[in-house]
């Protein structure tokens, strides 16, 4: 089974949430990486896991 870059990305960002930057680094990635109707996508997704999993920024 072959995983989109949005999904993969989600991945990196649950695993990278326990560091700021670090989370802030791989967003912008990619987010530069994506289509933008996947932007949209990650955005929606981001603001959801952080409120959702009270990542501090």
């Amino acid at each position: 089974m072959r995983t989109s870059f949005l999904e993969y990305s989600k991945i990196i960002l649950t695993k990278v949430s326990f560091d700021n930057s670090l989370f802030k680094k791989e967003f912008r990635k990619a987010l530069r990486m994506l289509k933008p109707h996947e932007r949209h996508e990650l955005k929606s997704w981001a603001k959801t896991y952080i409120v959702s999993n009270e990542v501090k920024f």
